[in-house]
């Protein structure tokens, strides 16, 4: 199937690792061109050599910490100077610290506000001036956005308001033909899966194979899903493939939500 997404402008943040990187390296598979972002300098330069070395893609780099809404402003118009506007647009953050809602203060709940519904709320008010007719942009959150997770109290807050951000842009951006979806990952192999692992079992007293072992009982598919899967989900959605969904929520998990 042709995807429609050759030459195509796109923007990945938080791109250096993980889902972000997964999904950058799925865009210049399939053609697009890319801008990718992250905090760490060396790290998003040495992800962009390894995309550049697959795909021969065209790929420009930038360090932004999306916590910081100015930085957001800059690169996406940095960016959409460089070709001229943007096709597809991908916000992305890292995740807040594991805890539960007693384990919190102001302070953890103001720095994940801006990490998290901050930066996705900059991501699109930023975005909006260079997208058109066709544009689509894909908002990535969490099984917490729609099954609370007591351990990931601030995710659960915050991711579920990028949920619902998505669920109005799509109304709202319609009639512009902009299409706003977002895509639920559910348990990845990747750092951040790890890092909450290593959490849990803390908490529990357990080693990190007793936790991994029980996380794969609960899923119907009996594994951790591999971020290429997770990615190819975004690919489609972000492509002409999907020209008729917009407002979706897709949950990439090997069936851990059930709600129907």
């Amino acid at each position: 199937m042709d995807l429609g997404l050759r030459g195509k402008r796109a923007v990945v943040a938080a791109s250096s690792k993980g889902l972000g990187f997964a999904i950058a390296d799925a865009l210049a598979a399939e053609g697009c061109r890319l801008a990718i972002c992250s905090r760490d300098g060396e790290r998003i330069d040495e992800a962009a050599e390894r995309i550049r070395a697959r795909h021969g893609a065209e790929v420009h780099t930038a360090v932004v910490d999306v916590s910081e809404s100015e930085q957001i402003r800059h690169w996406m118009d940095w960016s959409a100077e460089r070709w001229d506007g943007l096709d597809l647009v991908v916000p992305n953050a890292g995740g807040p610290r594991a805890a539960t809602f007693g384990d919190l203060d102001e302070s953890d709940w103001d720095s994940a506000y801006r990490l998290l519904l901050r930066s996705a709320l900059a991501s699109a008010a930023y975005a909006r001036p260079h997208l058109g007719s066709g544009a689509s942009i894909l908002f990535m959150t969490s099984i917490s956005a729609r099954q609370p997770l007591g351990a990931l109290a601030l995710s659960t807050v915050f991711r579920g308001g990028v949920a619902a951000l998505a669920k109005l842009l799509a109304d709202e951006w319609a009639g512009d033909e902009i299409r706003v979806n977002h895509l639920i990952p559910g348990r990845i192999l990747t750092e951040r899966v790890a890092e909450l692992d290593a959490f849990l079992a803390e908490r529990r007293g357990v080693s990190v194979e007793v936790v991994r072992a029980g996380q794969e009982a609960s899923i119907p598919l009996g594994r951790y899903g591999h971020p290429a899967e997770y990615a190819s989900a975004a690919v489609f959605l972000l492509s002409d493939a999907a020209a008729y969904i917009t407002g979706a929520s897709l949950q990439v998990d090997g069936g851990v939500l059930r709600a129907i």
